[in-house]
C-alpha cells in the first residue's frame, strides 16, 4: 500500500511477499497504490503552511488510509487484520498511529520486545534486508528513522521499559541512561490515550 513510498521500502515488501509465496501456498498479493487517494485528500482539506502539526497529521493520515484499505479487504474475505506492533511500541512509548496501524483485530507480536521480534525474524528466516533495515514508519516521505523521531533506539527503550517495570525512577540514573529514561517516561505518559480504553462519560441515573 505505497503512498509516495521510498523504493527501498517497496522492494523489501516485494522480497518478503515473494518469499512467503514460495513457502506457503495460501499467500496471495494485492498492490493498492494509495498515493492518488492521499494526494486527493490533501487537496480537499485546509492547508496550514507546513507546520509540524500539519506534517504529523498528514503522516498519520497515511497510516489511517492503509487501515481503511486493510479493513476493506478483511470485509471482502471475512479476514481479521493483524497488527505489527511490539511491546515497546504498543505498551511502552505508544509509537503508532491511533486508528491507523493501531487499528487491528489481533496483535500477534505485541507481547514481544523488539529484541525478541528480531530473534523470531531470524528463526523464521525473514529476508535479511528487512532484519537489517533501520526501523522506520515511512510516513513522512523521507529517510527519518524511528530513532530519529523518538530520540532513542529500541534497545535503549527496551531497557527503560524494564527499568520502569522494576519501579525505578529517573533520579536513579545519570547521563545517557537518565536521558533515555526521561524520553521513555514522557512518551509513556503522553500516549496513554492510545493504550487505555476510550473514556466514557457516565451519566448519573438520576439525570437519564
Amino acid at each position: 500500500m505505497p503512498i509516495h513510498q521510498a523504493q527501498s521500502h517497496v522492494s523489501r515488501a516485494e522480497e518478503h511477499i515473494k518469499q512467503l509465496k514460495e513457502r506457503f501456498n495460501n499467500v496471495s498479493e494485492v498492490r493498492v497504490d494509495l498515493t492518488g487517494t492521499y494526494d486527493g485528500l490533501k487537496k480537499m482539506v485546509p492547508q496550514i503552511s507546513a507546520t509540524p502539526k500539519e506534517e504529523l497529521s498528514l503522516a498519520n493520515t497515511r497510516a489511517r488510509l492503509r487501515m481503511t484499505t486493510l479493513y476493506y479487504f478483511a470485509g471482502l474475505h471475512s479476514y481479521v487484520v493483524a497488527g505489527t506492533g511490539n511491546k515497546v511500541e504498543d505498551f511502552g512509548v505508544g509509537f503508532y498511529t491511533k486508528y491507523g496501524d493501531g487499528g487491528v483485530d489481533l496483535s500477534p507480536i505485541a507481547d514481544l520486545m523488539k529484541s525478541e521480534v528480531y530473534a523470531l525474524a531470524a528463526y523464521l528466516k525473514v529476508p535479511n534486508a528487512i532484519q537489517t533495515a533501520q526501523p522506520t514508519d515511512g510516513l513522512f516521505g523521507d529517510d527519518r528513522t524511528d530513532e530519529d523521531q523518538i530520540g532513542a533506539s529500541y534497545d535503549e527503550l527496551e531497557w527503560a521499559m524494564q527499568m520502569q517495570d522494576a519501579g525505578k525512577s529517573e533520579n536513579e540514573f545519570s547521563g545517557r541512561n537518565q536521558e533515555v529514561f526521561k524520553i521513555y517516561e514522557k512518551m509513556h505518559h503522553s500516549n496513554q490515550h492510545k493504550m487505555l480504553p476510550i473514556p466514557v462519560c457516565e451519566i448519573p441515573k438520576e439525570l437519564k
